[in-house]
């Protein structure tokens, strides 16, 4: 079986002003730390392009999502504090993003449903 076959990746987009980057960096380093501890994340990474910011990040099923954001929601609580959600992507197979509508609806997700690739 692929490793990907049940993957969820997941892209949140943020707007981090000049003013709180400093801070909103500093606390990428708790994420980093929390996630260290999570056995369904497949990676985990920040991309910056100017004062945007996503997070690369994939795990290995609907559950693996659902216990990283039990174990990074107090921290995801203050970082919205200092910055700007204003994009998140969900992608992955039907099965596995159905899993996760619900508890996710009012973060408002685009999802991007898996339909033909090499990983299946």
């Amino acid at each position: 079986m692929s490793t990907v076959e049940n993957s969820v990746s997941i892209n949140p987009y943020f707007n981090i002003s000049d003013e709180n980057m400093a801070a909103a960096k500093e606390m990428l380093k708790t994420f980093c730390a929390l996630v260290k501890k999570e056995e369904g994340c497949l990676y985990y990474n920040f991309c910056f392009n100017g004062n945007v910011m996503t997070c690369r990040e994939a795990y290995k099923d609907a559950a693996a999502v659902m216990a990283h954001l039990e174990n990074c929601g107090e921290a995801l609580g203050k970082f919205v504090q200092i910055v700007q959600l204003f994009r998140i992507e969900i992608l992955g197979p039907a099965k596995e993003l159905d899993k996760l509508r619900a508890a996710l609806a009012d973060m408002n997700p685009d999802y991007f449903v898996l339909d033909c690739g090499t990983g299946q």
